[in-house]
């Protein structure tokens, strides 16, 4: 199976920004709950539903719903960036 230029850059972008969107949920729950154990079951939630995106993204997806995910992704890390 051969996956095209745009989907390779496109899940890279999306697996960046969704590790960066990892650790500020992490640091969220954290900061709300104040313990460890809640941080990690945020941090493998995020993963697990960061993973299947960037799967889909690189196998599935059209080009629309690619670019939309990624552009909806960036922006949620940037709104959380500048509000912390």
């Amino acid at each position: 199976m051969r996956v095209e230029g745009w989907r390779l850059l496109a899940g890279a972008l999306l697996a960046v920004s969704g590790i960066v969107l990892m650790l500020l949920v992490m640091a969220k729950a954290r900061e709300r709950h104040g313990r460890a154990a809640d941080a990690a079951i945020a941090g493998a939630v995020s993963f697990v539903i960061v993973a299947i995106l960037v799967l889909l993204v690189l196998l599935v997806l059209p080009v629309v719903v690619v670019w939309s995910i990624v552009v909806l992704v960036g922006a949620t890390v940037t709104v959380m960036m500048l509000a912390s």
